[in-house]
């Protein structure tokens, strides 16, 4: 394994917190590394600090063994030095240049036939033939997105930094562009950090996430790691973890942990480390209902619930339940549908142990 990225610095503001990061990334060869975090907490000030736009007030910034940034020996590359592609959250495109004008505009160091062939690659990767003479405002925001994606590709970058790449389409574009993205970004091999503030698309597009929270980076891994398994409750909350309740573990047998949470109580796989109190974490989609059990079941936990409320949420309902603490399930429309689901209807909520993640609380 290398390590391409090794980001430690600080940069201090008037009026906001310090953004004190200290972020890392390895990877074998192509890797997509999201950034996610609450706004205002220096995920594009990072972002800014890597690309060179932004001065960090101390700190080093190195890539593949090679210094970017180090206040010590008073070392700063450039922009151009460190040969970063940055596709801003507007895409930035000159409205009076063409498409392929566009995409050509940092190629002016090249011959024209190599800019012509450099173009020419780019439009047909990027499904844009045709578009060539065309202006941005005759674009939609799809197109006006792959023009440029292929804007900063075609200098072929050695790192690729995204600042909310699909914030501008609506959703349903936005659902649409999702795996062709992640397929762009694979076919040129290019480490990428972009920004996002939705959790699918991190889940989509990236294979390692980054938690920022108040200017630090709270928790890095891969996104089995991040969104499954978070360090502490209110990362848990920001990566949307639907039910964060407090809980007591009363007895531990055979990695098995009882825990107290409300009037009800749970088995969980055991914390690792020798401990009490625990935040109790569980995702909707690990909740399961019906209305009674018809047979033999090795799910653990088997808990009476009443219905509190409904929310459609696209092709998914939210049902909140109570049974001795608040408990959200997450199931499609279908499943409700059958199992005829209304607030105040009795149903059992099932959860496998191994679906529910402690983390040590103090109080």
């Amino acid at each position: 394994m290398t390590t391409d990225l090794v980001a430690r610095f600080q940069k201090r503001f008037v009026r906001s917190a310090t953004i004190d990061i200290d972020f890392v990334q390895s990877t074998t060869g192509f890797s997509v590394t999201a950034l996610i975090g609450p706004s205002g907490c220096g995920k594009t000030t990072m972002l800014r600090c890597l690309a060179g736009l932004t001065r960090p007030d101390q700190g080093t910034i190195q890539f593949r063994g090679r210094t970017w940034f180090d206040s010590t020996t008073k070392t700063e590359l450039s922009p151009q030095q460190r040969d970063i592609g940055f596709l801003f959250q507007d895409y930035a495109l000159f409205p009076h240049l063409t498409v392929e004008e566009n995409i050509g505009f940092g190629l002016r160091h090249l011959t024209d036939a190599e800019r012509r062939s450099r173009v020419t690659e780019i439009l047909k990767q990027f499904d844009l033939k045709g578009l060539e003479r065309r202006l941005p405002r005759q674009l939609s925001g799809g197109q006006q997105q792959r023009v440029a994606l292929g804007r900063v590709l075609v200098r072929k970058p050695k790192l690729l930094l995204l600042d909310e790449p699909l914030s501008a389409l609506d959703a349903l574009l936005r659902e649409q562009l999702r795996g062709e993205l992640r397929q762009i970004l694979a076919d040129f091999g290019t480490p990428v950090i972009l920004i996002t503030h939705d959790r699918v698309e991190a889940i989509s597009l990236a294979d390692r996430v980054a938690v920022m929270s108040a200017g630090r980076i709270e928790q890095i891994g891969t996104i089995q790691e991040v969104f499954t398994r978070p360090s502490n409750a209110s990362l848990a909350r920001l990566v949307g973890v639907e039910t964060v309740a407090p809980g007591e573990i009363v007895d531990t047998r055979e990695g098995l942990a009882t825990v107290s949470v409300g009037s009800a109580s749970v088995l969980a796989v055991a914390p690792s480390t020798q401990t009490r109190l625990v935040h109790v974490c569980i995702k909707g989609e690990d909740v399961s209902l019906c209305r009674e059990l018809t047979g033999p079941t090795t799910v653990r936990n088997q808990l009476p619930a009443i219905i509190k409320s409904l929310t459609p949420e696209g092709p998914l309902v939210r049902v909140v339940l109570d049974c001795g603490f608040e408990l959200t399930s997450l199931i499609t429309r279908p499943a409700s549908d059958d199992l005829q689901l209304h607030v105040g209807k009795c149903v059992t909520a099932m959860i496998k142990a191994p679906a529910i993640h402690l983390i040590p609380r103090s109080v």
